[in-house]
This record gives C-alpha cells, structure tokens and sequence, in this order.
C-alpha cells in the first residue's frame, strides 16, 4: 500500500471524520487503501464503508473486509450510490484530491516529466481523451485558457504558442516532445516548477477534474446525513478555492444566497476556519504532503 500511495493527514482525516464507529462512511478517492484502511480499523463490526476510484490500477488494492465495498467509478457520482448503499444518508465523506503516487511513478501513465513517455494522463484508461489528443487539438486560445487558469502559468500566451508550432512540424506524442516544444518559455530558475504547473493543467484538463470537483460537492451535501461530515485534503489553489467556497456558500463560485432572514443556504458549515496542515515531520518523510491543506464541514 505504501509503495502504491503513502496517505496525506491521514490521522488528522480520520480523527475528524469518524464520530460514529456504527456509521456509514465514503472514501471517495480510493488510491492505495491508505485511509480506507484507517477509517475500517476505526469502525465496529456494524460500521460500513463504500470506497470510489476511477482508477483500473487502484482496484488491485481491494480491501478483503466484509464492511468494506470498492465502486469503480468517479467521485462525482457519490449522490447516485450513496442512495443505494445508505439510504438514511452517509455519517462521513473524506475526499484527497492528489493525485496519487503510483500514478505520478509510473512511467507509461504520462503524468510527469521526469519520464519520456507517452503523453497520456488519463486517470481512467477507459477515458478517450488523453494529454496528446488536447496539445495536438486544441486552439493557441485553447491552450492560453486551460495554462492559465488551471495551471496558473505566468507566460501561458507565449507557452501556448510554442506548442501550435511544434505540432505544425510534428505531432508531440510524448513528454519529451512537449518539454522540448516549450523549453524556450521554461526560465532557468524555475524549470521544474513551471513544467509542473503545465502538467496540472493538462492533467485537469484531461480528467475534468474540477467538473468533477464541483459534480462531487454537490452530490457529497445531498449525500451526507444532517450532522454528517465532510473532510476534503487539497493539494493546490484552485480544489482548495472550489471547497472553500462550496463549504461557505453552496456553490464553487463563492455567491453566499441568504434566507429572508439573512441565513446563507449553503447546506454545510465550517469546522474549522482555517485549513489542517501537514507538520514538519510529515513534509521530511513525504514531500508530496507540503501543499496539502484539510477542510472540514458539517452537514446542517
């Protein structure tokens, strides 16, 4: 399990979502089993747990526990399933956003640029449209669009106009071609974390992510008893934005409705105001950790 993901937060997450160890509870981002696994030892014999991962390779790590129950399928369906398998509403939802470490590990799945490999990044190898198909398609306003607002690149205009004529001399099929079509837009001093920031908005691109994000925290407030709890782990500003907001308002964009009597209806409430975050000890032995950030909400 470790070797597949080593879980973020993870006695911060489960300390805050389990209350009742008779509940029923969701870990909508499967991965390794890490926080599956600590939410199961928290449980009684009559606690269940219902897990999600869109991700073939996570269902190899299957928990062999009569309580627990692995649905291959994406987060944003946790309403649908949650009406099946609780229909009184789930007592808890966690939710790490990352993405995991065997996916970044593994050379062929396309999602860093520490591999020259085919560029891929589809969470789901079921999907049709991978990171390839997006560089070679999409328009230069495209391109500008999704690497500065998903990968809030500094020189988006200029990154996007380099990979239209890269691809004008040939297609870029892996991610060494994309590395070399942008290297003149990659400043010296910061190569690494400018690539990074690429890779994140092809990757959300690629899996919908924030569509999804924003699919979830909806159906997570319809699934969740009142009283339930919903514990998310963030990894950059944008999911972080997106839950803050749904948490306050209601809705992703942050637009607080109010009552006649001026009560907001967002259908959560805060626990904690200021976000859960990874100490010191953690960061040295996971360094995959230091952007995470933990938000925790009740249902009303």
């Amino acid at each position: 399990m470790s070797e597949y993901h080593n879980p973020v937060l993870l006695k911060e997450s489960v300390d805050a979502l389990v209350q009742n160890p008779d509940g029923i509870y969701a870990d909508a981002t499967f991965g390794g089993g890490g926080h599956s696994r600590e939410i199961l030892s928290r449980l009684s014999p009559e606690g269940r747990l219902i897990s999600f991962d869109r991700d073939q390779d996570a269902l190899a790590n299957a928990i062999d526990d009569p309580r627990a129950k692995l649905i291959h399928n994406n987060f944003r369906f946790i309403h649908n399933y949650s009406l099946l398998e609780a229909a009184e509403g789930l007592d808890g939802i966690l939710a790490d956003l990352g993405v995991s470490s065997h996916q970044f590990d593994t050379a062929d799945r396309g999602f860093s640029f520490r591999y020259d490999a085919p560029l891929d990044m589809r969470m789901n190898v079921q999907g049709t449209t991978t990171a390839a198909d997006i560089v070679n398609s999409y328009t230069q306003e495209e391109l500008e669009k999704i690497l500065k607002i998903y990968g809030e690149v500094d020189n988006a205009r200029r990154m996007a106009q380099l990979i239209v004529a890269a691809r004008a001399k040939a297609a870029i099929s892996t991610t060494a071609d994309l590395d070399n079509a942008i290297a003149a837009a990659l400043p010296s001093f910061a190569e690494h974390k400018v690539l990074a920031k690429v890779y994140q908005a092809l990757r959300i691109e690629v899996n919908a992510e924030m569509r999804s994000l924003e699919k979830f925290l909806s159906g997570a407030a319809k699934a969740l008893r009142p009283g339930g709890l919903l514990v998310v782990i963030t990894y950059h500003s944008l999911e972080d934005r997106m839950v803050k907001n749904f948490i306050k308002a209601g809705n992703v964009q942050g637009d607080i409705v109010t009552d006649i009597y001026g009560r907001s209806d967002s259908p959560l409430e805060a626990v904690n105001r200021k976000p859960i975050l990874p100490d010191e000890q953690e960061i040295g032995e996971n360094t995959r950790a230091r952007s995470a950030k933990l938000r925790i909400a009740r249902k009303k």
